[in-house]
């Protein structure tokens, strides 16, 4: 029903910058939650950033705080993910991910998922 397609990751220094972009395509709620989610080899996905398609609120792991931000184009159904000083523990494959998620920070309340891109940081 709705397919993502995660674009934009790569090797980056520590303190650097990356953005990621997340292209949504197929039936596409308004209503739905849009998901960052990353990770790690050897470690269970966590929680990066959410946004609602519809009124745009946000929400961030502690970890990302002041760091990252999300945003999204409803126009283009595309959502964003800017990265900045990155830390090498933030080196993950990054999902962007869709659905209902009324607890945004639970990855098995998005029902579509993107193929994932990796970033790696470097000390």
């Amino acid at each position: 029903q709705v397919q993502l397609v995660e674009s934009g990751g790569g090797l980056v220094q520590a303190g650097g910058s990356l953005r990621l972009s997340c292209a949504a395509s197929g039936r596409i709620f308004s209503s739905y939650t849009m998901g960052w989610f990353r990770q790690a080899p050897g470690k269970e996905r966590e929680f990066v950033a959410a946004i609602r398609w519809s009124g745009g609120s946000t929400s961030y792991a502690d970890s990302v705080k002041g760091r990252f931000t999300i945003s999204r184009d409803n126009v283009k159904t595309t959502v964003t993910l800017q990265m900045n000083s990155l830390k090498p523990e933030d080196t993950a494959v990054y999902y962007c991910a869709t659905g209902r998620a009324t607890s945004y920070y639970l990855r098995e309340q998005y029902d579509y998922w993107g193929q994932g891109t990796q970033v790696t940081v470097s000390s």
